[in-house]
């Protein structure tokens, strides 16, 4: 199925990505398994972030931080299928996409971005900006050449995401 034929079966409109601008992204094309994630899912990220992450999770446990994966790879099949199931509770296309990137359009499917936690706060909340995990973070994730790309106001227009971290460009 074709890219536009799958975004408007979701409901997605035709111009998704253009303002504001939102970049595609390619599947990677090589995976590595390297844990599970903070559900017992099976973890897969592109090689060089899977080394660059286990460097960083290493660093900030050796500074009293620990950091806890949500989620990594998600293929663009894996994408539709939670926009189909958010769907199918009530969610408006609208609102799925101020929180999800349309299939295609994710971070996600490079294997290049992760959705991290840590204990003691709830994933996938702001509340993450407010942990020490977070200030860590912001003091040393380029060192490891991660970077947040969804801050407050981006000009993405996706949510605030303290807890999404990426090697995209």
């Amino acid at each position: 199925m074709k890219d536009s034929t799958l975004l408007s079966e979701l409901g997605i409109p035709a111009d998704y990505g253009t303002q504001p601008y939102l970049p595609r992204y390619d599947e990677a094309e090589e995976l590595v398994e390297i844990e599970d994630d903070m559900f017992g899912r099976s973890l897969r990220l592109a090689p060089g972030t899977a080394r660059d992450w286990l460097t960083m999770k290493q660093a900030a446990l050796d500074d009293g931080v620990e950091l806890l994966i949500v989620s990594g790879y998600r293929s663009v099949t894996y994408q539709v299928e939670l926009i189909r199931n958010k769907l199918s509770k009530g969610l408006t296309i609208d609102r799925i996409l101020q929180v999800n990137a349309a299939p295609g359009f994710s971070q996600h499917h490079t294997g290049q971005a992760l959705d991290l936690a840590t204990p003691g706060c709830r994933p996938l909340t702001e509340e993450f900006e407010d942990s020490p995990a977070f200030a860590w973070l912001g003091a040393n994730a380029a060192r490891f050449a991660f970077s947040m790309p969804y801050g407050r106001d981006n000009i993405h227009g996706i949510v605030y995401e303290p807890w999404h971290w990426s090697q995209c460009e």
